[in-house]
Formats: C-alpha cells, sequence, structure tokens
C-alpha cells in the first residue's frame, strides 16, 4: 500500500503536471503557458504580456539559441546575466525547464566548464535535449531529480543558478542545504526569483493557482536570508530587478479569481523579481 500523500506531495505533482503541459505547448509550436493557471512563472502567453515573464533576455541573447528553448522560458529574470561565470566553471541550474539557462551558461563557461540543467518533468528535460541538440552545445547534462535531492556529490559545483524555482518547494531550507552541499568552498548561488516584501494576505498564500505561479509560495526577503544563513552560505544579498505595482499584480492573478482588484491592491509593490546572491565559505 503507498503512502499517502502529503501536501508537499501534492504541490509537487501539481508543479511537474503544469511545467510538463507548458512543454507540450512548446514542442507542438506554441508558447509555454501552463493551461489557464494563473500569470506569473507559469503563465507565459503568446503576446508575452505577461508581467513575470516578459522582456528578460535581449535579442543577442535569444538569436544564439533554438526558437523553442526561449519559447519555452518561464522565469522571472535572468540569472546568466547577472551571475559572474568564468571559463572552466562547473554550473548547475535548479529547475532548468527547456534549458534556456544552462544554454547560455555553457556558452559562457566554454569548452573546459561544464553546465548541469536539473528538473523533475519529463517533458521538460526532452524539449531541453532536443534544444541543447539543436544548440550543439557539448558541454552540458540535464538531470532529472527534485531541487530538494540533488542527484550530484558533495563540492561538485562552483555556481548554482535558478530562475523562479525555489519559491516553488514546499520545502526551500531543504533546497538551500542541498544547494550548499554541492558548491565546492568559495562557490557562489547566484539565483532569479520572486520574493516578498511585508506579509502576503492569507488568501493568496492559500491559492495553489498562484503558488504554481511563483506568488503564493514566494519567501520575504529577511526570511529568504535567514534560511540562506541557517544552511551556511555567508554575504547573502538580494537586489530588486522588477517590482510589480497594482496593474502588474492584477495580470498575476487569475481572472477567476474573485475580489481580484482588492488582491491586486494589498499586493501592489510587496512582489518583485529579485537576484539573490550568496556565498559557500572558502575554509
Amino acid at each position: 500500500m503507498s503512502a499517502p500523500m502529503t501536501s508537499a506531495d501534492a504541490l509537487r505533482e501539481q508543479v511537474r503536471q503544469k511545467y510538463g503541459e507548458a512543454a507540450i505547448s512548446v514542442m507542438k509550436g506554441g508558447q509555454a503557458s501552463c493551461g489557464g493557471s494563473a500569470g506569473g512563472c507559469c503563465g507565459g502567453n503568446a503576446a508575452n504580456t505577461d508581467p513575470v515573464t516578459r522582456d528578460l533576455y535581449d535579442a543577442t541573447q535569444a538569436a544564439t539559441l533554438p526558437e523553442t528553448a526561449v519559447l519555452a522560458s518561464l522565469g522571472c529574470g535572468n540569472p546568466t546575466a547577472l551571475a559572474t561565470l568564468s571559463e572552466g566553471d562547473v554550473v548547475l541550474d535548479l529547475g532548468s525547464g527547456g534549458g534556456i539557462d544552462v544554454l547560455l551558461s555553457a556558452q559562457r563557461v566554454g569548452p573546459t566548464g561544464k553546465a548541469y540543467g536539473l528538473d523533475m518533468t519529463d517533458e521538460m528535460l526532452d524539449l531541453a535535449r532536443s534544444n541543447a541538440a539543436k544548440a550543439g552545445a557539448t558541454n552540458v547534462e540535464f538531470l532529472k531529480g527534485t531541487i530538494e535531492q540533488i542527484p550530484l556529490p558533495d563540492n561538485s559545483v562552483d555556481v548554482i543558478i535558478s530562475n523562479c524555482v525555489i519559491n516553488l518547494s514546499a520545502d526551500k531550507g531543504q533546497v538551500l542545504r542541498e544547494a550548499f552541499r554541492v558548491l565546492k568552498p568559495g562557490g557562489r548561488f547566484a539565483v532569479s526569483d520572486v520574493v516578498v516584501r511585508g506579509e502576503l494576505p492569507e488568501t493568496v498564500r492559500r491559492n495553489m493557482e498562484l503558488w504554481v505561479g511563483c506568488v503564493a509560495g514566494a519567501l520575504e526577503e529577511g526570511e529568504f536570508k535567514a534560511l540562506l544563513g541557517a544552511a551556511g552560505f555567508v554575504d547573502a544579498d538580494i537586489e530588486p530587478t522588477r517590482i510589480y505595482e497594482f496593474e502588474d499584480a492584477k495580470a498575476i492573478i487569475a481572472e477567476s479569481e474573485e475580489d481580484r482588484e482588492t488582491l491586486a491592491r494589498q499586493l501592489d509593490g510587496c512582489i518583485m523579481g529579485a537576484f539573490v546572491r550568496a556565498t559557500k565559505p572558502a575554509a
């Protein structure tokens, strides 16, 4: 008899389902979206009007990648533009999706480096591997697994990136402990994520669709820094890259949501895309 499903299991399964649907949409020639979910990291649309996912990659970057990698992007930032990546680095992307940030990282670290992508969704892994083949990238590898249990050895990675995925985990402390474990001494944590300033309304926290859309599961910035410190990281810093105001918040909330305008006013200015940095001590 199988063990009963926990709330964390239920969340993981919903994330898997929604992002699987997004990958299938791209493979069929469409834009990544999540089957009518709320906006945010899992709510891109053909018009690219989503306030979270739009305008993250410039035309020069996009031109170097397969179109299906660009169309599958459901992030909230561009960690590869902000992270310090050097020739020969080993990079790990947590929740790599269609592979856009892995492929961009692979270009930066060169043939002596390596870019890993980790994802739990079979459809996204298939899409990412197809994109890597189209790009002719030979220094990339996509791994199946969860970000709470990274299938790499201790002290094996120079830089960890992620694009609006950590907020989707029900156990963010475990994610950060795993990130710390696999980083080499002196290794760098450099992720884009949705971060909260102040308190989210309880109605938002309870909303599973908004969690899959990267809002309800977002950490408050002080809590994020505290969890990084508890995992062993030092020099934690959170830099806002995009602050979502009323109209943005309204676009993130599903049209079917009751009191949509009231919720949007409560969210005005307290949700932001941010770049989160920290370091594993060298000692």
